[in-house]
Formats: C-alpha cells, structure tokens, sequence
C-alpha cells in the first residue's frame, strides 16, 4: 500500500486576527472614502453645502451639529439651538430636514475654502463623534465681456487699439488673436484690489491698417472665458477732388492759351523781320547794272 501525506486539519483562526483584519479593512474603506467633495460656485450666488447625516426626529435633543470653514466657526446646532458666526449672519440657513444641509445666499470670494459638518451624539453622559464630512467651495467672481477701445496711432499707416475687463476672479489671462493665432500685445498689467479681491486686467496691440483685421481679445479665468471681437476694414481710397481737377483746368488752360500765343508772336516777329532783311539787299545802280550787259 501505497502512503499518503498526512493533511493536518486548518487551525481556526483567532478573534484577534479575524479583529485586526476587520480593522485593516475598516482603514482601507475610509481611505478610500475620504475624497473632499467639490462645489464650485460664483460671487452673489447661492450655495448648498450637504451634511449627509440621517437621523430620527427623537434624536434631534441629543445632537451637536457644527459647521466650519478651515480653522473658523460659521454655524452650530446644539439641542434644537442654532447660533451664526458673525461673518455669517443673515446669509446662512440650515436645513434640518435635509440631514443638516448648509446654504449661503449671497455668496462672497472669502467664503472660499473647506467646509467640514461634525456631528456628535450623547452617549452616557458624554458626546460622541457619528459622523465628519467635508465639502471644498471654490467661489469665482465673473468677468464681464471685455471692451476693446481705439488708442490711437502710433505711425502714419498702425493703429493701436485697447482691451480691459474688470471686476473678476481668480486671476485672469489675457489673449489677442487672429485667425486662431496668437498676437503679441504691449503692457498687458493685470492688478487686484485689495479689498475686493477682484482683478482688472488690460493690454494694447497695434495693426497695420493697410489690410483688413478680424482680432479677438479674450480673458481667461479658471475654467471660463469671456471675448470681445474687433474688426478693422481698410478705407477705401479717397475719390480725386473735382473742385481740385476744375481749378487745375482754370489755370492751366489759360497759361497754356498764353503760351501758345507768345510763340506765335515770337514767330511771327520773327518771320517779318526775315522777309524785311531779304527785301532791303542792295545791288548797285541801275545804270551800271545796264552799261555792263551792252
């Protein structure tokens, strides 16, 4: 007969491995689940922050909601008893029937940044941590369409023209082209105000206004834009003066007349003066003219 290995029978594992291996996943899933939702919204908008708590009506006595932007305060919910920070007042809601949703109506460019919502529950005299969820708000204030001005002329045949737009964030960037290329424009400046934060920014280009131009400027800002067309047609060539030409005829016409007619004195004179030259050549005496022939 022929052996065979003998198989031992599988330990059972224990409680604190089958405990460790849990926890190992428990790590994983909240890696996994700690991405940072994202909203993004603009200036004088209205912005709905979610919480995402689901809780019973009888639990709402022995709830701690807070909300927080970074470091800072913006609204807390203890017992039933809500209090704004502030910065906050008359422009944030909570909404307890929505799972503790936070709204902000009108939106302003600092309230930028990461919203947290912490909830803490009473548990044997003590307040415990249930729940934390963060929501990052970026908030971008719109630029109007830009406004392309004439800035004069630098040079008998370039024009120089001007683009601004003001009063957005974040910082933008401004571009000239034509037919889909690039121009290079001059003292392009972009500056901010620091009260309000918003930015304005302007550049100059110059044309040969000898042809034709379909120019584009546009601004850039985050994920959005804005444009303003610009079109330059050549003028057509100025139509020869009449008036000009009539006054050319006036003169001309008599200056040639009386230049005509003073070679024609001159040649005249002239002729006269040959046929009287011709007419008094002297030849001598008759009578000697006739004793010679005899």
């Amino acid at each position: 007969m022929g052996c065979q290995p003998r198989q031992d029978p599988p330990r059972p594992r224990s409680p604190h491995f089958r405990l460790a291996h849990l926890f190992v996943l428990l790590v994983g899933l909240l890696r996994m689940s700690s991405g940072v939702a994202q909203v993004s919204k603009s200036v004088k908008e209205k912005v709905s922050l979610p919480c995402g708590y689901n809780y019973s009506v009888e639990e709402l006595n022995i709830l701690r909601i807070y909300w927080q932007k970074d470091k800072e305060m913006v609204l807390s919910f203890i017992s039933g008893d809500k209090e704004v920070w502030p910065q906050y007042k008359n422009r944030t809601l909570l909404d307890v029937t929505d799972n503790f949703r936070l709204m902000i109506l009108p939106l302003f460019l600092s309230d930028r940044g990461t919203y947290t919502c912490v909830v803490q529950k009473k548990e044997r005299g003590s307040y415990v941590r249930k729940h934390l969820t963060s929501v990052e708000l970026s908030v971008r204030a719109d630029f109007p369409v830009p406004n392309i001005t004439q800035f004069g002329k630098p040079s008998a045949d370039i024009k120089r023209i001007m683009c601004l737009a003001s009063g957005g964030f974040p910082e933008p960037r401004l571009t000239w082209l034509e037919d889909g290329k690039e121009l290079s424009g001059i003292n392009t400046t972009i500056s901010q105000d620091p009260e309000s934060e918003l930015y304005t920014v302007s550049s100059k280009l110059d044309f040969n206004m000898t042809y034709n131009h379909s120019i584009v400027c546009q601004v850039s800002y985050g994920d959005s834009q804005v444009s303003k067309n610009f079109t330059w047609e050549k003028p057509p060539e100025a139509p020869p003066d009449r008036n000009h030409q009539v006054m050319i005829y006036i003169i001309t016409v008599p200056v040639a007349l009386f230049a005509f007619f003073m070679v024609y004195r001159y040649f005249r004179r002239r002729s006269k003066a040959r046929r009287k030259g011709n007419n008094g050549i002297y030849l001598g005496p008759a009578e000697a003219s006739t004793g010679q022939n005899v």
